[in-house]
């Protein structure tokens, strides 16, 4: 691909002022707006759901790239789409019928991508890559914005390339969790076509300039 694309984390946004968040993030370049769904069960934290999504939905055009960090993810992935999700990934972790979500999603019109936590085998792709459209390479445990990237991350990244060209060379790797001005050129040389930034870009006093750094 010809940039890397770069997909700000509303997580580290203001809540209490959402859509103006969100239109500041588009303004200043942010190509994909990541939405990080929590449940307080598969990961100690509590986000947000469905509305927030559709609430969200007519305030931009930009493609809205739904990471669900919820247990048994089956059970809400169609109206995650229907909420105005482009595309809904879950972990493999928390899912028994990764198949059965995938298709779910696929029917009802969005893409589909699959996380993996850092201790999770990269190989946990290889059974299912053929339906996906993205590759999710968590490089901190999810759960709370601002964490440290992980050592050995960037080995991950490369492993997860080397399976995505060759099974599934139109999906892309994404890459959440410690992005910075300061490691995002590895980052993105180790394999990642997407890079999720939260404090990154949320807590920058020039957003746009955050983008273009991040953006390589």
């Amino acid at each position: 691909m010809s940039k890397t694309l770069i997909a700000p984390s509303i997580l580290s946004g203001n809540f209490a002022d959402m859509g103006s968040e969100v239109k500041s993030v588009e303004s200043a370049g942010g190509d994909i707006i990541h939405v990080d769904v929590m449940d307080g069960v598969f990961v100690p934290n509590l986000t947000f759901g469905f509305k927030m999504i559709s609430d969200l939905r007519p305030l931009t055009k930009r493609f809205f790239d739904v990471h669900l960090m919820i247990v048994d993810p089956v059970r809400y992935v169609e109206r995650f789409v229907k909420s105005g999700a482009d595309l809904v990934s879950f972990h493999v972790e928390a899912e028994k019928e990764v198949d059965r979500a995938l298709d779910i999603i696929k029917a009802a019109g969005a893409k589909c991508g699959l996380a993996i936590n850092p201790d999770t085998p990269v190989e946990s792709f290889k059974p299912y890559i053929k339906k996906l459209d993205l590759l999710l390479v968590m490089s901190v445990f999810p759960g709370f914005g601002g964490q440290k990237f992980i050592d050995g991350s960037l080995e991950r990244i490369a492993e997860a390339k080397k399976l995505r060209d060759e099974y599934a060379p139109n999906a892309l790797i994404e890459v959440d969790g410690g992005v910075t001005v300061e490691n995002c050129k590895e980052i993105a040389a180790a394999g990642a076509d997407i890079l999720v930034a939260g404090s990154s870009v949320f807590g920058a006093n020039d957003r746009a300039e955050a983008i273009k750094q991040l953006r390589g």
